[in-house]
C-alpha cells in the first residue's frame, strides 16, 4: 500500500496508476482508519484530501482512455459497501495535498519505482 507522490501520478506506468486507483478506492471505503505503515499519515487529514488525491488519479486515468466509475467523483461516495458521508466538507487544499509528500518522499518514491524497474531515474 502506498500513495505515490502526487507529482508522479502522470508518470506512473499503467499497472501502478490502476493500482493507485484501487488503493484510493479501498482507503475511501472500508479501509478508512485501518492502520498501515505507508499510508497512516492519510488518516491524520480529512477524507476530503484523499478524495482530491483520488481525483488526480482518475483525471490521469481518463487522459489515458480509462473510464473509472463516475461514482468516485462524488466526494461523499465510499464504495458500494459503505454508507456515503452525509456531506464531507470541502477544503481549500495546499499543494502538495499531503505535507508528507515532500522532496524526501518524492526521492523515496522514485527509488521505489526504479527498484521495481518501472521508471528510469
Amino acid at each position: 500500500m502506498r500513495l505515490w507522490h502526487q507529482d508522479l501520478i502522470e508518470k506512473l506506468p499503467r499497472q501502478q496508476l490502476l493500482g493507485q486507483h484501487r488503493e484510493c478506492a479501498a482507503l475511501r471505503g472500508r479501509g478508512w482508519g485501518k492502520k498501515h505503515a505507508t499510508v497512516n499519515y492519510v488518516f491524520d487529514h480529512s477524507p476530503y484530501r484523499l478524495y482530491a488525491y483520488h481525483c488526480l488519479v482518475m483525471e490521469e486515468m481518463k487522459k489515458r482512455g480509462y473510464q473509472p466509475d463516475s461514482n468516485w467523483l462524488d466526494k461523499n461516495y465510499r464504495g458500494k459497501s459503505q454508507d456515503p458521508y452525509p456531506d464531507l466538507a470541502e477544503e481549500d487544499l495546499p499543494n502538495p495535498l499531503y505535507p508528507e509528500h515532500d522532496e524526501v518522499y518524492l526521492v523515496e518514491c522514485l527509488e521505489n519505482l526504479a527498484q521495481k524497474g518501472v521508471l528510469d531515474l
